[in-house]
């Protein structure tokens, strides 16, 4: 038997083995200044494509004097307890309201925080008698919340019909002999890559299989559909999904989440999600926030309109340089390379020192082993200068990687590394 603590000092994991070059600049960097797209980093002005406030929410002289008043009234404790205790205001009811209306729900109810609600809505919407079918590039908090199951669960193809049909026919005979159910989950917009997920093709398998539709819209929410209300408005099939997610971490520039669905589904899990009956309430400066920047995704079409017009400015202007930047159908931007982890760490440090741009790197194990994606996300706050310069700069990348600057930059680290 050996120490619990041995494997951990001996093995830090794929990316924690990076730490002691990587931590401080290229992980767990700080960012300084007005959240806006041009930010501070360790003292140098930058370009910033990490920040998903899409619609340029986060600094917005109304948005902080309404979270300001808040905090100035209430505090950041009230209200005390959870809601089902002593944590329930009329504030919490408007706001579950006006959710459910905007993404056109019969009820809505808040979660505390998406990753950890999303978690507790898929447990307590399975038993150990039910299956589920999931996409295999649904977000972390997906796949931790399918952990949670008792019960079967397969994955299928990214964005693969045929994969999931033929997994739902394997769930389909599980579930009859079980007794049990089918829950689908896919993603409105799949955060890496920027694809949305196939949820108009997904919805057509209803008229043969038997099974209720989960959608994680965090990418969505906010910046697709006609009014806003996501993926699932866009593809015209907002009524087919059956339970709609969506967090305030994007598009709303805040904290906190939200599930909707039909009144009775609302109603059950309002009993049985772990994480809100047994977690503190939303505190009032976060509702009394979301209920001001819902209004403006309501009542401001031209803050989406812009995030729009920047989108497809960065896009179509990377496209026409030759960059690869996959099928991304929402504002997710991302631009795959060729390279190491190694020489990923000398590319970024050249974006940010000599060229004035930040944003985030994502290596193996995110994605397959020799790749390096740069993933953009732009805002309604960034300028057409912004987007030139970024162009600029990503060609002057592109030209050095691919004639090993980076490469002899890097081999010193590669070596240490055993890379």
């Amino acid at each position: 038997m050996r120490d619990l603590f041995d494997r951990i000092i001996e093995n830090k994991g794929p990316l924690g083995k990076w730490a002691s070059q990587a931590e401080g600049y290229f992980v767990f960097p700080k960012l300084e200044g007005p959240i806006s797209n041009r930010m501070k980093f360790q003292g140098k002005d930058v370009i910033t494509w990490s920040i998903n406030d899409y619609l340029g929410l986060a600094n917005l002289p109304e948005v902080k004097k309404i979270d300001g008043d808040a905090a100035h009234e209430h505090g950041s404790a009230y209200p005390m307890g959870a809601r089902m205790m002593s944590g329930h205001t009329d504030f919490h009811e408007q706001l579950e309201n006006e959710l459910a209306e905007f993404v056109h729900k019969e009820s809505s109810y808040l979660l505390n925080f998406g990753y950890q609600g999303f978690m507790s809505v898929i447990d307590a919407l399975v038993s150990k008698d039910d299956i589920i079918v999931y996409d295999v590039d649904c977000h972390a908090c997906i796949i931790d919340g399918v952990r949670l199951h008792m019960g079967k669960r397969f994955t299928f193809k990214h964005n693969d019909v045929e994969s999931l049909e033929k997994n739902l026919e394997r769930a389909t005979k599980m579930a009859t002999e079980t007794g049990g159910g089918i829950l689908v989950i896919s993603e409105g917009v799949f955060g890496m890559r920027g694809e949305q997920g196939i949820l108009k093709e997904i919805v057509a398998l209803k008229s043969r299989f038997k099974f209720r539709l989960l959608v994680d819209d965090a990418h969505g929410f906010g910046t697709l559909g006609k009014t806003g209300a996501g993926a699932g408005e866009e593809q015209g099939i907002q009524d087919d999904i059956d339970v709609y997610l969506a967090t305030f971490a994007k598009s709303m520039a805040s904290i906190g989440a939200f599930v909707a669905a039909d009144k009775e589904i609302i109603e059950y899990l309002k009993y049985n999600l772990r994480s809100q009956m047994f977690a503190k309430s939303l505190p009032m400066v976060y509702v009394k926030g979301a209920l001001k920047r819902l209004d403006m995704l309501r009542t401001m079409p031209e803050l989406k309109a812009k995030l729009w017009e920047n989108v497809d400015a960065l896009q179509n202007g990377l496209k026409d340089r030759g960059f690869d930047i996959g099928t991304t159908s929402s504002c997710v931007t991302p631009v795959y390379l060729n390279g190491s982890i190694p020489e990923a760490m000398a590319l970024v440090k050249d974006l940010r020192e000599n060229h004035g741009i930040f944003c985030s790197i994502v290596v193996y194990p995110v994605i397959p082993k020799g790749l390096i994606l740069l993933r953009l996300i732009p805002t309604a706050t960034h300028t057409m200068q912004d987007i030139v310069e970024t162009l600029d700069a990503f060609s002057s990348i592109r030209e050095r990687l691919e004639n090993g600057t980076y490469k002899r930059l890097s081999a010193a680290v590669a070596a240490a590394m055993g890379e």
